[in-house]
């Protein structure tokens, strides 16, 4: 992404020079969709970023909820942190195998546990292999370290707040919401690829997707951003919150905006798989 001035990433340069530095976390957040046939947790085994942690996005979460990699309580997050040897004080870097993918998830659940000083690494792993920068294999026994949890709940939005959010939608003050699923799931057009849901969109909201924010794996700039948001009828100047299949590519949609200046915007953690679940709640199909 041009311009990495924006305090949501670094660079390959960045990490390479402060490898192995004190006070750096560097997080591997990669995981795939079902579809993909591939494991985040075993590619790490097979090569990583040297001093690099595995966040398993389906292991750090609420194991007693039926839903897909929930948010965990505060007291599970910060023992998983200290497991992993992150802790107070440190600069997470977070990065996945796709360049950019699932790091954004991970990067959005640190700022709901409070931690600001977290970026992601422009490029991701693909841009830090094609430059021929070195890798690690095997597992790490990392030093455990005390993590503080502050949980922020502005970031996370409920089944409540999308139900209060799509019967005013349009109104002022209400947030816009914002999917980031393929256009043809957002319609309706095809099946979800999970069992039980429903096809379509909560009513009114847009549809935004997240492919159409990358180009080779990276952000693309801000004015492209800009130009992807008023295309897909958001007004950037009224809150908006974002939601997807399950809460991943929607911390996508989270990120630009963040980059964009709109540094709070919650996620719906739920997502599709909450929401087309349940009979009792409206959906819409078609366009928005």
């Amino acid at each position: 992404m041009a311009g990495l001035n924006d305090n949501h990433f670094v660079s390959t340069d960045w990490l390479a020079e402060h490898l192995g530095a004190p006070g750096i976390a560097i997080v591997d957040a990669s995981w795939h969709l079902s579809a993909a046939n591939r494991n985040g947790a075993d590619e790490f085994l097979a090569r990583h970023i040297p001093g690099a942690v595995y966040f398993d996005i389906d292991a750090i979460a609420d194991r007693t909820s039926d839903l897909p990699h929930m948010l965990p309580d505060p007291v599970a997050f910060s023992s998983a942190m200290r497991a992993l040897g992150i802790g107070d004080g440190m600069r997470i870097v977070v990065y996945d195998s796709l360049g950019l993918f699932s790091a954004p998830r991970v990067w959005w659940t640190f700022r709901v546990f409070g931690k600001r000083d977290v970026v992601i690494l422009d490029g991701g792993l693909p841009k830090w292999m094609a430059e021929g920068r070195p890798l690690a294999e095997g597992g790490v026994t990392p030093q455990p370290r005390h993590f503080t949890c502050r949980l922020d709940h502005t970031l996370v939005a409920s089944r409540d707040d999308m139900m209060a959010a799509s019967a005013k939608a349009g109104e002022v003050g209400v947030p816009q919401i914002l999917d980031a699923r393929s256009a043809a799931r957002f319609r309706g057009d095809e099946p979800e690829t999970r069992p039980g849901l429903r096809a379509g969109h909560i009513p009114g909201s847009r549809n935004l997707p997240w492919e159409s924010l990358l180009a080779e794996g990276r952000l693309k700039p801000a004015p492209e951003l800009d130009a992807a948001f008023a295309e897909a009828g958001v007004d950037l100047s009224r809150p908006i919150v974002t939601t997807c299949g399950s809460g991943v590519t929607a911390s996508l949609l989270a990120l630009a905006l963040a980059v964009l200046g709109r540094d709070a915007t919650p996620v719906y953690d739920g997502s599709w798989c909450d929401w087309g679940a349940r009979a009792d709640l409206p959906l819409a199909r078609g366009p928005a």
